[in-house]
């Protein structure tokens, strides 16, 4: 069943899109996602968050508000908290379905209503502290977010029950079944929720982390008793946990985060990989923790979750025709994107004929701002030198990340 009641006028159609499709056309979802958006009933009726024509989404929340005895002609607000596509696709034929009701947003996401579905009448702009009474005690009050992930976020919260209708803010990667709140999972479970909300918060939020500590502080006065977001799991029996996990996730942009090493690693022949174990050798001796993933046979998205959270990395590449092995400057590349800043690292590879990895790789640094343990390079199968060289490299990043 896709609905869910969270008080007796507060409920969640929640719809479970599992796909072959890639979140936001790059990032693969094996485990599903869910989009929830929510009915408050008061005199009036409000609708917060949409979504898009999705694997059957639209049929899945016809009959979850027919459970509900409504239908999409009797909503009498549209609340847009984010105008992101997976939360607005369905814009224009929800109008059609409901010419009268009123569409609210901040500004810049009344803007994206009007470029990205060309709708002009029906529309009310909020900001910061409007309030939205919905009779019969309920209450919407809004607080703008910008960049928490898009320029024009905001949330919602009901005085009544407490809870924070956040949007993308507090989200995570994984269907949910017909289990939606955190008090009905066991620990082994929240522990795999967990490494979802962490590759989401990688993937989607981390480039925005500076907005999500504003934001947090700015909410901080608020009696939230439950935490809605639009995908993922709904915090009632500790909302305080994905707040403090988002506020945690965020503490680790600058670079300085787990104790822990994240090893990235590519090898054409076996070579690089030869040197990689002499390194793997030296990190644990120093008792370090790591992780390992194979590009490009493992998809940036967990690569990027592993070195968000990890203090060191190891980005062992060998050259390719005088430059970097392609897909690792791809995840090089996406780490600028994604604001993976001030790590400890180590790189090294192998090459052929003739290096040039080094210069590609150092030409990078900057822009990431990474404090790089001098590079090591071999040409075809490492020496013994080589390989003990290799070790004490490994050691030291151990080191640096133990002393952090």
């Amino acid at each position: 069943m896709n609905t869910h009641s969270i008080t007796q006028d507060v409920h969640c159609i929640k719809l479970d899109i599992n796909t072959n499709d890639l979140f936001e056309g790059i990032w693969p979802i094996p485990g599903g996602v869910s989009l929830n958006s929510y009915i408050v009933k008061g005199e009036k009726i409000a609708l917060i968050d949409l979504f898009r024509d999705w694997n059957g989404s639209v049929s899945e929340a016809e009959a979850a508000l027919k459970n509900l005895n409504l239908d999409f002609s009797d909503i009498d607000y549209l609340i847009l908290n984010h105008l992101e596509p997976d939360h607005t696709g369905w814009l224009r034929e929800f109008r059609k379905r409901n010419p009268n009701s009123e569409i609210i947003a901040t500004q810049k996401g009344m803007d994206m209503v009007r470029s990205f579905y060309g709708l002009e009448t029906g529309l009310r702009v909020v900001k910061d502290g409007d309030v939205l009474d919905l009779g019969n005690g309920k209450t919407l009050t809004f607080y703008e977010i910008p960049n928490v992930h898009w320029p024009d976020t905001m949330v919602s919260y009901e005085s009544d029950s407490c809870t924070l209708f956040s949007c993308d803010a507090f989200g995570s990667y994984g269907s949910l079944g017909d289990r939606i709140f955190d008090d009905q999972y066991n620990d082994e479970e929240h522990a795999i929720y967990e490494e979802e909300c962490l590759r989401y918060y990688s993937n989607i939020i981390s480039s925005f982390s500076v907005f999500v500590e504003r934001a947090i502080k700015k909410l901080s006065a608020l009696d939230i008793k439950i935490v809605a977001p639009s995908h993922g799991i709904i915090w009632r029996k500790e909302p305080k946990k994905i707040i403090e996990r988002y506020l945690k996730y965020a503490s680790w942009s600058g670079g300085k985060a787990e104790k822990e090493i994240a090893v990235i690693w590519s090898s054409m022949y076996g070579n690089t990989k030869a040197g990689l174990d002499a390194v793997i050798r030296g990190i644990e001796k120093e008792g370090i923790p790591y992780k390992m993933h194979r590009v490009p046979n493992e998809d940036v998205s967990y690569v990027l979750a592993t070195a968000y959270k990890s203090t060191g990395l190891v980005i062992a590449m060998p050259t390719y025709e005088y430059a970097c092995f392609p897909p690792m400057y791809y995840v090089l590349d996406i780490f600028r994107r994604k604001h993976i800043f001030g790590k400890k690292a180590l790189r090294i590879g192998s090459w052929g004929w003739v290096g040039g990895a080094k210069k590609e790789y150092d030409a990078c640094l900057p822009n990431l701002k990474w404090e790089s343990l001098d590079s090591v390079e071999w040409t075809g199968f490492p020496t013994e030198a080589e390989f003990a060289l290799l070790e004490e490299r490994g050691r030291e990043l151990a080191l640096s990340v133990k002393n952090s």
